[in-house]
């Protein structure tokens, strides 16, 4: 990841508005704050490093069950902010429990021992964007004692398909507006291609009803935190089967994520970010089709998801879908070309980072 790159990351969450949002989603601080404290014996009395520290939420929920001592490692300028907050009076009992270390995790020689338990919030849209989790499985690798506990423990990627005709119609009609042939005089069409490339490879970030998932079975995909290499976190394949449970259009693929905390003899608990569940900051996430696949009710579709880390905090992604007994590509030959396909395959890449967010996501009833 280019300096720039991370200098731009860090500024971000050194604003107080962009903590204000993570704080107030419930689902992400209550949950965090249940699993810490139905699971008290990970960090009473223990030596424990938050990794991300952001505004020290977690460091606080640590100490209120019992840490003996927490190393808040922040790499923005909000560690100056959360050194405001343990100095103030009502705040008096953090300030001899936490030390706040301002510097990247993967920064050499900090002044960090082992420690018994790491927590951390280390997920973005899909679970991988922001590449946080680098940082979190760097922290195991250099400062875990043999036998200790990381907090969370385990993420689940979701896949399935699903229809969304508005969705679609709306992002083609926005790529058409490059066809035309005389805009003041000027012919725009030569870019019309380049316009479905750059829309149809925007992931749509929102909430969307569970409804239109075509099929009945979902795709889970589980990383284990306690494991998983740096090699493998940097490069993964998903691979799917499904079975359409109607007749329609798939316009794309739909994936959500949880996070378990399941430590050893402890207590599990799981954030969900399913589209069954409450609303969170990270929403769904979908990946448009440049053109619809008709599938019928019963037929089968399979195909995988590759994703590869990339230097803009994020992850590609190369997706390939068939329904049918066509043949799948193997997707260690990544491919750029997603047109001209047969009638029953769809490819596609997308840059997790290329976020946009759709304006009319769905409300469920009450």
């Amino acid at each position: 990841m280019s300096n720039d790159q991370d200098s731009q990351y860090f500024k971000y969450y050194s604003q107080l508005q962009h903590q204000q949002n993570m704080l107030q989603d419930n689902v992400r601080t209550s949950t965090y704050r249940k699993a810490i404290m139905l699971n008290r014996k990970e960090f009473n009395n223990k030596l424990v490093l938050d990794v991300g520290a952001g505004s020290g939420i977690l460091s606080y929920f640590a100490i209120q069950a019992g840490a003996n001592h927490v190393y808040a490692v922040e790499a923005s300028n909000m560690a100056d902010k959360m050194m405001k907050l343990i100095c103030s009076e009502k705040n008096k009992y953090l300030r001899d429990k936490i030390s706040i270390v301002n510097a990247k995790i993967e920064q050499q020689n900090l002044n960090i021992p082992k420690v018994d338990t790491i927590i951390s919030e280390p997920i973005g849209v899909l679970l991988l964007h922001e590449r946080m989790l680098d940082s979190f499985i760097y922290a195991r690798d250099h400062y875990l004692k043999p036998g200790g506990t990381v907090f969370p423990s385990q993420g689940v990627i979701h896949l399935a398909p699903f229809t969304d005709t508005r969705l679609w119609k709306e992002t083609k009609s926005n790529a058409n507006f490059w066809q035309h042939n005389s805009f003041y005089g000027v012919d725009l069409t030569s870019l019309y291609n380049d316009a479905c490339k750059e829309l149809f490879g925007m992931p749509v970030i929102g909430k969307f009803d569970y409804k239109s998932i075509m099929t009945t079975n979902k795709t889970e995909f589980n990383i284990n935190f306690n494991s998983i290499t740096m090699d493998a976190l940097h490069d993964m394949t998903i691979p799917f089967q499904w079975t359409c449970s109607r007749t329609g259009m798939v316009n794309g693929i739909s994936g959500w994520f949880d996070i378990v905390f399941d430590p050893p003899q402890g207590t599990q608990v799981t954030l969900s970010t399913s589209p069954l569940t409450d609303i969170t900051h990270w929403y769904q996430t979908r990946f448009l089709f440049t053109d619809p696949l008709p599938v019928k009710s019963q037929q089968s579709i399979q195909g995988w998801m590759r994703c590869i880390a990339n230097n803009y905090r994020s992850y590609t992604i190369y997706i390939e879908l068939i329904v049918g007994d066509q043949e799948l590509s193997d997707p260690s030959l990544l491919f750029t070309d997603v047109t001209n396909l047969s009638e029953f395959k769809r490819r596609g890449v997308w840059e997790l980072q290329e976020q946009t967010y759709d304006n009319n996501q769905f409300t469920p009833s009450q």
